[in-house]
């Protein structure tokens, strides 16, 4: 049992793992926040020119 908790105290695929894990989500919420914005401002286009066809 002790070797086995000593083995896993010194391995360090585990914790490559879980960085790999928390860059990925940190490019995923970048992706997200950025994909949000873009898509305000595309909605906001999109309102401003259905409201100069229709003041026509």
């Amino acid at each position: 049992m002790n070797r086995t908790l000593k083995a896993l105290a010194h391995a360090e695929r585990g914790a490559t793992a879980v960085e790999y894990g928390l860059i990925c989500a940190l490019i995923v919420l970048a992706a997200m926040g950025a994909i949000s914005g873009f898509g305000k401002k595309a909605i906001a286009m999109w309102n401003n020119v259905n409201n100069e066809v229709v003041n026509r």
